[in-house]
């Protein structure tokens, strides 16, 4: 139940497996939602809140 935007489709679709992912950002840890676009099968990604 995880929406994210697809840049190949142009809209916010429902993220196919999600998963957690944490990445170094600037030498900050970020967590992500990492998973596809039901539509065309790109990656695309959700940027979590901190907390």
């Amino acid at each position: 139940m995880t929406e994210a935007y697809c840049v190949k489709c142009k809209a916010k679709v429902e993220m196919k497996n999600p998963q957690e992912v944490t990445k170094d950002v600037k030498g900050n840890p970020r967590k992500f939602l990492k998973g596809t676009c039901p539509n065309c099968g790109t990656q695309v990604w959700r940027v979590m809140p901190k907390k």
